[in-house]
């Protein structure tokens, strides 16, 4: 299972037990607490995605406990240790043909934060 956070594919089946024992485990959550806590780990770490992958994927393993159907989400802090309440989060549902893309040109080394912004997220678009 393939999640985007920002700009890096997680792979979620190397990290985390099984979809239905990942709900089970945070049921009692709220979507909305799930991305208040997430807007505290990237306003602590707002390259989390980068230099804990491993707690990046346990993030997004929650997100998608909370609803199967996203597998994409974008935490951006505007700096280092800013407050939680001014990192911004959208999430998504992008097709698997796109995350298949994104996963592949990963693997390769070529998948930048432009190009994940310009497929995704359109950010930067004009």
């Amino acid at each position: 299972m393939l999640f985007l956070m920002n700009d890096v594919v997680l792979n979620l089946d190397e990290v985390s037990p099984s979809p239905r024992a990942t709900a089970w485990r945070y049921r009692r959550l709220s979507l909305d607490f799930i991305t208040d806590l997430g807007a505290e780990l990237f306003s602590e770490h707002p390259l989390m995605q980068v230099h804990a992958p491993e707690r990046a994927a346990r993030l997004a393993a929650m997100i998608m406990a909370k609803d199967a159907a996203i597998n994409a989400a974008l935490f951006v802090a505007p700096s280092f240790g800013c407050p939680p309440e001014q990192v911004s989060v959208r999430l998504t549902t992008i097709s698997l043909e796109m995350m298949g893309q994104l996963y592949q040109r990963q693997q390769l080394g070529k998948l930048t934060n432009l190009e994940a912004d310009r497929h995704v997220w359109r950010r930067l678009a004009a």
